[in-house]
């Protein structure tokens, strides 16, 4: 059994490593792609995931597959096809750590998966099918995407959905709010930014937000603050949790990071255990989250950046130290 089963995106992620003697940028080849980040950091806190998607099978494809296979993250379930290639994406930071990305994905490996392609056993098995919005922008992967959520959500399974909004991926932002929307009534636990929040609620008052989508199916709404930390919002309360003061170099996969850490915690729950939560309960895994994501921007890259329990325990621990 696995605790999380996640589909879509596996890439390349260029990230910037200084400049070489003649002032010319250079970049370091580092695993990508949200739903893996997120296994990956189900996996460092122990539990058991899997991966679905698709690379090239090329010389990044390969190097993608041995990323999973030596994070634990079970790769049966993803192909590697000679017909296209690996996804790129190119991700520069600006002072502050923040980034912005260039994809090389016309045609890209990941977009090209399709329905017959999914292992469905990876689903059955699985307590949590957890999907994000950048395997919407285009066909095949959209309607692959629709339809394993319809069917881990027609055997019972909680669903973890992301709407990851990347504008350069979408042909207009009234196409990603209709792309991204869709999916969010069959969400069990909803991630989202304040961006993303705003598009597919027409509001910036973030407690209205989390209302608005909450009404709409999910049991947890979580809204991503960045560096002001995280709302959460259940049946039994809601809330804002900061984040932690760390040395931040690089913010790539704090959000990932971030949900791997709450998809771990309730990794066990049904949506009825889910309805009824706690805030308290809540709260505390919305605060582990918050270290892990944390944590997560004082290294390069997303995969290799992820902290383990110990970490994420110590950054807790001096942080309550400090607040007294």
């Amino acid at each position: 059994m696995y605790d999380v089963t996640a589909l879509g995106e596996l890439l390349i992620d260029f990230s910037l490593n200084g400049i070489n003697d003649r002032g010319i940028a250079l970049f370091a080849q580092n695993p990508g792609g949200a739903p893996a980040n997120v296994l990956a950091m189900v996996t460092c806190l122990g539990g058991k995931t899997a991966f679905i998607g698709k690379v090239g099978c090329d010389a990044f494809g390969r190097f993608l597959l041995q990323t999973l296979e030596n994070a634990g993250i079970d790769s049966a379930g993803l192909v590697l096809d000679s017909t296209v290639l690996t996804t790129l994406a190119f991700v520069q930071l600006d002072a502050q750590g923040d980034r912005s990305f260039s994809f090389y994905r016309k045609n890209g490996a990941d977009l090209m998966l399709t329905s017959a392609e999914v292992k469905k056993e990876l689903i059955d098995n699985g307590a949590i099918f957890h999907c994000g919005s950048v395997s919407l922008t285009d066909e095949p992967c959209r309607s692959t995407v629709h339809t394993a959520v319809r069917y881990a959500k027609d055997r019972g399974k909680i669903i973890s959905y992301d709407p990851n909004y990347r504008p350069f991926l979408w042909n207009s932002e009234e196409e990603a709010q209709r792309e991204m929307a869709a999916l969010v009534p069959y969400a069990d636990i909803l991630k989202v930014s304040e961006e993303e929040m705003v598009i597919l609620t027409g509001t910036t008052e973030v407690k209205k937000g989390a209302a608005r989508l909450f009404e709409q199916g999910p049991a947890i709404v979580l809204i991503s603050l960045g560096a002001q930390g995280a709302f959460y919002y259940c049946a039994n309360g809601s809330g804002t949790l900061p984040a932690y003061d760390v040395p931040t170099v690089d913010t790539t996969g704090a959000g990932d990071a971030f949900l791997g850490t709450v998809l771990f915690y309730v990794r066990n729950k049904t949506r009825r255990d889910l309805e009824t939560i706690t805030q308290d309960e809540l709260a505390d895994i919305v605060d582990c989250a918050n270290a892990a994501g944390s944590l997560t921007t004082t290294a390069y890259g997303a995969i290799p950046a992820m902290p383990d329990k110990n970490s994420i325990a110590k950054c807790r621990q001096a942080a309550n130290t400090v607040r007294g």
